[in-house]
């Protein structure tokens, strides 16, 4: 099963890859790796604004990673596009950093960047075991409630 056959089983159609909101790029390629900008969770095209703890609980932060990931997803075919390649020449999620805007005492920020790890592994398989960090900040870019980057390897 292709990596698009997986996505289509699960009714999820990959995003074009969002024009950036500041002075970077979406994702550069150095050697065999693919570095993502940061992307933040969207919901109906706007940022899915909050804040962990405080005026969102841990399952809508999850559901917000899980859309991070999707958008993560679009950004990586776009990326393996631009090298000739297509998901399915993806050898390895590498790392995925996520960032939680959240108040100073909540601390399920894991429990939230599993949403976008759960669908990774889910799409990928055993290729989409990544390494990974979850952290809580003060805030993030438009007041998302969430903000994640990825790096993966081709083949």
């Amino acid at each position: 099963m292709t990596i698009q056959d997986k996505l289509t089983s699960l009714g999820i159609t990959l995003p074009p890859v969002a024009v950036p909101a500041a002075a970077y790029v979406p994702f550069v390629q150095t050697g065999k790796l693919i570095f993502l900008s940061g992307h933040i969770a969207r919901r109906e095209g706007k940022p899915w604004v909050g804040q962990l703890g405080l005026t969102m609980a841990t399952d809508e932060g999850k559901a917000a990673a899980r859309a991070v990931a999707i958008d993560l997803m679009g950004t990586l075919a776009a990326a393996c596009q631009a090298a000739g390649k297509s998901l399915d020449d993806v050898k390895r999620i590498v790392k995925v950093l996520s960032l939680v805007n959240s108040t100073p005492t909540y601390t399920e920020q894991h429990l939230v960047t599993n949403g976008c790890s759960e669908l990774i592994g889910e799409v990928f398989g055993p290729v989409g075991a990544h390494a990974r960090s979850a952290f809580g900040v003060a805030q993030l870019p438009m007041g998302a409630c969430v903000e994640i980057e990825l790096i993966a390897e081709l083949a």
